[in-house]
Parts: C-alpha cells; structure tokens; sequence
C-alpha cells in the first residue's frame, strides 16, 4: 500500500503526542513531511491515518470521491449529547433529508431578521462595561454566544423557563470543555449511572432536566397554531416539511437544537475572542476597522454591517489562523482508491486538516502573520479556506456563526476602546474542542465610543 511519507514512532507514542498537544504535532509532522503526512493517532492497533492539507486533495474527498468513504463511529463521542437523531449522527439518505430540512432555516437571508436581535444582546451584554474595567473577553463573549443560541436558535424570551435553561446549559458547556470530564463520553466503560454521586448519574440527571424544558417549549408551540412569522430557527424546523410532506418529530427537534447549540456555542465565543485579540496586537488593523465601521454612521443596519468587506476579512483571517476546529470529519476509506498519487485501501482514515491548510505557504504567504488584507486581495477556494469543514459534512451553522461573529465584533468595537494586556506571542491554550488565547487575556476599557454611555466612578473585573 503506497502512502505519505510519516512517523515511524510508536503508534501509543503517537497517539499521546496528538492528544497533549496537537498544534506541535501538526507544525512537527508538517515541518519534516509537508501538508499531507500519515501517522497512526487512534491508539495501540491504529489504522494509518492520512491528514490531508493539499487544496486538492482536500477537494477530491469533498466532492469528486465522497461516495468512497464512510463515516463509521467517528462522531460517536457527540451521541449521549446530541441525540441519535442529530444531523452529525447520520448518513446517506436521512443525512440529506435532514439537511435539507434545517439548511431554509440556517441560510444568510433567513438569519437576517435576527440581526436587530444579535446587536441588541450584545449591546445588553456590554453597557455595564465602564472605563478600567478588565474585560474577560472568552467568558463575555460565550455569555453572548449563549443568549444568541437560546434567542435565535431556541426562539425563548427572558423568563423562568429561559434563566433555568441558561443555568443548566452554561453548567454544562462548562464541565465539558474539562478533558476530565471529557473522558467519559469516549470510554463508554465510564459511563455507569451509579446514581447521583457518580459522574455518569450526574450527567444524565442534568441532561434530563434540560430536556424536560426543551420538550415543553416544543410543547408550548405546538399547542398554538405556529406563527409564520416567528424567525428563531425552532419555529421555521417546526414549520418545515421535507418531500413526502412529513414534519420534523419532537425528539429530532431536540437533537438539532442540542446539535446547534455544541457546535455553536463555545466555538464562536473563541473565534470572537481571537480576533478581539489580533486586532489588539496589530493596531494598524483595528485603526482600519473602526474606519469602516465608522463610515456607516450610527446604529447602523445589521444586513449593512455584516457585508462589510474588511470587517469579514479580519472574522475570516482570524478564523484561518487559528479555525474553530483544527480537522475536519474523518473519513473512513471503504473501497480502494488513488489520490494524489497515492493509493489508500479500505479502512485508511483520511481526515482534511483545516489547521494544515491554512498554514499551507503555498497558499497563503507569512500564513502564521495576521494579514486581513489578504482577503481583500483573492478569493480563496472552498479546500483552501475551510474553517467550517466543506463537503455533505460541513457545519450547518456557519453562516449563523459568521453573522453572529460579525455583528458581535462590530457592535463591540462600535461602542468601547480597549487596550490588552498581552503584548507579546502567545501560546494557544486548549478549552474543549478549541484553542482559545489564555485565560489571563484581559481588554480594558480606556474609551467611550458612543455618545450615550455615561460611565460611573466604580470599577470592576468583569
């Protein structure tokens, strides 16, 4: 079987060196073998293992060889939270249905009736913020990213049921950025409900209660006729209908809820903070967003906002840099195929490295400087810039994460000047499924934008 050149280390030794610290792993590997390489990352009998960073070979598994591969138990690790009937737990035929069914509900024009929503919430979020005051910016912006969820994803107003929600879920998406408590959703040994003192029990006592309030929303909305002109994404799941003139069952709408939710949440609060932090070490850029901004006067449309040309290039390039997810969907290989000029047998993983991509030099010159600008210059392919993985398995949700990202970062820069606290290269910290600046990351309010806020004399840590 002729593959990429990798490692020869031991399969274990591999595995561990991925898990502690995948960025090093992928600079090393890249740095001695080039953007496609095979290792065996999967444990003690791993099968090889191709990461892929090669625009068109990341093409070809996206579009022309798709049908070769299969999906397998790759995303089982997703199961106890979203559900069996999430749009990542299926293939094939239900795959698509499903798909077909949430995308009228995800796509850009849709999602812009909320934008008067998003800007509102993060002007909420923020007008507590006075001068000094040491900004938090990763669990500011997740405390954003949450409220969108819960507003324009779940389609809740402020309440009792909201604020229990809210509790429950930040709960949580807390604990499960703990490699900890991590561990038991990929050792299914670990998961013995041995009542509530068990971590197990926990986890299972605390997704029932937040079930129980996701149903009897549901619940709540089919009780009244549905209102047609309600735009949250729960109402247009509950009005859709796929071919056969089938609706969408309460536990699938469940599921996609959850879905949205995992992927959406911590994701987009860390894409958000990252470019809070690169605009921070590059004032150059900062200088020429706030221009932009600037010219569209005050309180301007969000639709407006979010087609700004620099201000989606600084959301794209901070996004390159370091992307929401390091890889995209592995795929399992089931017949014998040729990429590249190379040959892979049934059961070879080939996964499209989206880190691996957009460090391609090739692709992008100085890809580890943070350059908008080179968005403005070119249009990158899909397999060259694919923060959002590509294909039948790309994330449904991008086009909310961008808008929200977008609108967000805006509002915010609008509003307050910052000065940060890191004026030097900083070590990727890992939180979950993402890398995140450092906790220690602080931006602190020197100067009021607006014209209405007035500042008053205490100062806090937010």
């Amino acid at each position: 079987m002729t593959l990429p050149t990798g490692s020869r280390s031991p399969a274990l030794f591999q595995t561990l060196s991925l898990v502690a610290d995948p960025i090093a792993f992928f600079d090393r590997n890249s740095a001695k073998y080039g953007d496609t390489f095979t290792a065996r990352v999967l444990g003690p009998a791993s099968p090889p293992v191709v990461f892929l960073g090669n625009p068109e070979a990341i093409q070809a598994v996206f579009t022309t060889l798709a049908d070769a591969f299969e999906f397998g138990k790759v995303t089982n690790v997703f199961r106890p939270l979203v559900g069996n009937e999430s749009l990542i737990m299926n293939e094939g035929p239900r795959h698509l249905r499903q798909r077909q069914l949430l995308m009228p509900a995800l796509h850009r024009e849709q999602l812009h009736s909320q934008g008067h929503l998003i800007v509102d919430l993060t002007k909420k979020q923020t007008i507590d913020w006075k001068a000094s005051d040491a900004i938090a910016v990763r669990q500011e912006m997740s405390e954003i990213s949450l409220q969108v969820i819960l507003q324009v994803v779940f389609g809740l107003v402020p309440g009792e049921r909201y604020e229990r929600l809210k509790q429950l879920l930040s709960k949580l998406l807390e604990a499960i950025t703990s490699e900890l408590y991590s561990l038991q959703f990929f050792f299914s040994p670990l998961q013995q409900n041995l009542g509530d003192w068990s971590p197990w029990g926990q986890f299972l006592q605390q997704m029932a209660q937040i079930d129980s309030l996701i149903y009897a929303e549901i619940a709540d909305r089919r009780s009244h006729s549905l209102d047609a002109s309600r735009t949250d994404i729960l109402s247009v799941l509950m009005m859709a209908r796929d071919d056969m003139g089938e609706s969408i069952g309460d536990r699938e709408l469940r599921d996609q809820l959850m879905t949205l939710l995992l992927l959406g949440h911590e994701t987009t609060g860390s894409a958000l903070t990252w470019a809070f932090y690169w605009l921070h070490q590059f004032p150059e850029c900062l200088a020429k967003l706030r221009q932009e901004l600037d010219e569209l006067g005050e309180n301007p449309d969000p639709i407006a906002l979010s087609q700004s040309p620099y201000l989606t290039a600084v959301c794209k390039e901070a996004l390159r840099i370091y992307p929401i997810a390091l890889i995209s969907q592995p795929r399992k290989v089931k017949r014998t195929i040729e990429l590249e000029g190379y040959t892979y047998q049934p059961g070879t993983i080939l996964i499209p490295c989206v880190y691996l991509a957009h460090r391609r030099a090739e692709t992008y010159e100085n890809p580890a400087e943070f350059n908008p600008d080179r968005f403005l210059d070119r249009k990158f392919s899909a397999s060259e810039f694919l923060p959002f993985g590509g294909g039948s398995r790309s994330c449904i949700g991008m086009a909310l994460s961008m808008f929200e990202m977008k609108l967000v970062l805006a509002t915010v820069l609008t509003n307050r000047e910052f000065v940060s606290n890191l004026d030097r290269a900083i070590r990727p910290a890992r939180r979950g499924i993402t890398f995140v600046p450092p906790d220690r990351f602080r931006l602190t309010v020197v100067g009021d934008r607006s014209s209405h806020i007035k500042y008053p004399e205490t100062t806090t840590i937010k």
